[in-house]
Formats: structure tokens, C-alpha cells, sequence
């Protein structure tokens, strides 16, 4: 029962917030004039239209899914590997893609090109940054083929994403100016990078990727009990582990392809819904973590735009003020 309170809850929180980004930003339009523009009606200024229905709900929407979707691969990492600090950038797929990113960015001067095929500019950056993430989920994915030990594999992943940070490290000592300042600018996180023409791309991957989450559901309550316990309920631990690296790696590349390395969401996230909760039945709690990763990730969006005309403070500026608490808490929890 107070599953289903907390969810209607922030279910309706997700709506306030969601008008509000609409609302809100650092340009000032009247709250009549953008509701007018959502019911499909004219704008008296072509410009208020554009911001509106081109950059402020596809950011909010954009937001939704991201923080819904790093939330709940944080969560499935945690259960798979028994770790509360357990998440995409701990467990070297951000890295990944940062280091997709570089590789464009820093090494290749904006452009990728294979054969015949050439991309410039953004639609060159999202491809590295997915590409680098789903490279990083297939090399751990390799290890767990051999490495059954879940400890082992995750601190295989924590080297990984070392490994990643230092050939980042060298590329922007050898880089230009303007490359390492391009790649400063993308390693601060925005939601604003999904125009609407995109949407369609970025929402279903990511919808898709949800619903695979949703079908883990009952592995994941399995694995809580134990490795053994689980195996014998017909689980095969192994499997199992896999598709979580697989649904993980595909939702984190697409976040992090289209929003940059968004920080801190997929590893304090899961823990808000559990103090909320108090519990660890998945049933309950996937679907809290899903609409809390929604929900944080609009608070962020909007109090990024705090200082109104006067700009937009980015986005991995934010998160931490409200992450980083949240998991001292935990820790300090641990100890006591």
C-alpha cells in the first residue's frame, strides 16, 4: 500500500514538474502564452513558439526518460553485484563513452569516418559516445563469460573505467584548445540535446530498454536472496547477469550518447526510493526508482535554469548537490 501511495505521489510530482521545465527557462514567456502554444494555438511571437515546443519539451521529455532510465540501471547494477555504490559510471560504461567521445572530439577533430560512410559534428559525437559505451559492456560482458565472481567483475569494471580516464587524460594533453574545450562543454551534462526530430530515436530505445528492466523483475528479487538460493529457483545466475549488462549498457549508452555523462542519478536514485519504501522487493521498487529517476532528473533540469537570463548553469553542477548527500547518507548508515 505505501508502494502505491509513494508512486501516485511522485507520479503527480512528475506532472508539476514536467509543466514547470515547460514553463520555466531563461528566456521569460507569459504562462497564458505557453499553454496557448501547447494547445496548438498561435503565439504572438513566432520565437516563444520555437523555445517552447523545440527546446523546452524536448528537454523535459528528454528528462523524463534519462533520469528514469540511469535510475533504474543503477539499481539492477546494485541488486546484480550486491554493491550500493554500484552504478553506469562507476562500473566504466560513462567512461566509455567519454572515451568514444574523445576519440571524436580530440583524436579525429569532429568527424567519424569509416569506408564510404562519414559523420560530422553531433550526430559523429553521439555515435562515439554509444559506440565507446556498448564497447565497454561488451568487453565486461566477455569477462563474465569467465569471471563468475560478481566482486571481481565489478572491480573489472572500476579498472576499466580508470583505463578509459587516462586515454581521455592523454588525449587532451596532446589536443587543441578548442577540441579539449568542446569536450569540457559535453562532459557537463545537458538534457537539451535531443531535438524533436530525434525523439523518436531516443524514446523508444529508451522505453524499450525500461520495459526489458520491468521483465527482470523477478531474477532480481531472486538474486537478493543469494546466488544459491536463486539458482535453485531455475535462475541462471549467469544469464541473468548478462541481460543486466546488456539492458545497463544499451540505456546508458543512449543517456549518455545524447545527454553527455549525466553524474550521480543512477547511484543515489535507487537509494531515495528505498528510504521512501523501505524495502527491496523489486516490484515495488523498480517502478519507484523509474518514476524517483524521472522525478529527480526534472528538479535538476529546472534549477539549472535558476539564474534566468543571466544563463544556465550545467547540468553536472547540479546533480551532485543532490546526490552526493544522499549516498554520505548511506555509507554513514553502513557504518553505524
Amino acid at each position: 500500500m505505501r508502494g502505491v501511495r509513494y508512486s501516485i505521489a511522485i507520479s503527480a510530482a512528475i506532472l508539476i514538474l514536467f509543466l514547470l521545465n515547460i514553463l520555466y527557462g531563461s528566456i521569460s514567456i507569459p504562462a497564458s502564452e505557453v499553454f496557448h502554444i501547447l494547445l496548438a494555438g498561435e503565439a504572438q511571437k513566432e520565437s516563444w513558439r520555437f523555445i517552447v515546443l523545440q527546446a523546452r519539451l524536448p528537454q523535459a521529455i528528454t528528462a523524463t526518460l534519462c533520469g528514469a532510465a540511469l535510475a533504474v540501471s543503477g539499481l539492477m547494477l546494485q541488486t546484480a553485484f550486491k554493491n550500493p555504490l554500484a552504478g553506469p559510471s562507476i562500473f566504466g560504461i560513462s567512461g566509455g563513452a567519454g572515451l568514444g567521445v574523445a576519440l571524436v572530439m580530440l583524436l579525429m577533430g569532429g568527424t567519424l569516418s569509416a569506408g564510404t560512410f562519414e559523420a560530422t559534428g553531433f550526430a559523429a559525437i553521439l555515435l562515439g559516445a554509444f559506440f565507446g559505451a556498448m564497447a565497454v559492456t561488451l568487453v565486461i560482458f566477455t569477462f563474465s563469460v569467465y569471471v563468475r565472481n560478481s566482486v571481481m567483475l565489478l572491480i573489472i569494471g572500476v579498472m576499466i573505467g580508470f583505463m578509459s580516464s587516462s586515454v581521455i587524460s592523454l588525449l587532451n594533453f596532446f589536443a587543441t584548445e578548442e577540441g579539449v574545450k568542446s569536450y569540457a562543454v559535453w562532459g557537463m551534462g545537458n538534457f537539451g540535446g535531443v531535438t524533436m526530430d530525434q525523439m523518436p530515436l531516443f524514446a523508444s530505445v529508451t522505453i524499450l530498454g525500461l520495459a526489458a528492466s520491468i521483465m527482470l523483475i523477478k531474477p532480481l528479487n531472486a538474486l537478493l536472496l543469494g546466488e544459491e538460493y536463486a539458482e535453485n529457483l531455475g535462475i541462471n545466475i549467469v544469464a541473468v547477469r548478462n541481460w543486466l549488462l546488456i539492458v545497463t549498457g544499451l540505456l546508458t549508452a543512449i543517456t549518455t550518447a545524447f545527454c553527455g555523462p549525466v553524474a550521480f542519478i543512477g547511484l543515489a536514485v535507487p537509494h531515495i526510493a528505498r528510504i521512501m519504501l523501505t524495502t527491496d522487493n523489486h516490484r515495488q521498487l523498480l517502478p519507484a526508482t523509474i518514476l524517483t529517476g524521472a522525478a529527480v532528473a526534472l528538479t535538476c533540469n529546472l534549477l539549472c535554469h535558476i539564474p534566468g537570463e543571466n544563463g544556465v548553469i550545467p547540468l553536472n553542477a547540479v546533480t551532485p548537490l543532490l546526490g552526493a548527500p544522499i549516498i554520505i547518507y548511506v555509507i554513514m548508515k553502513r557504518v553505524a
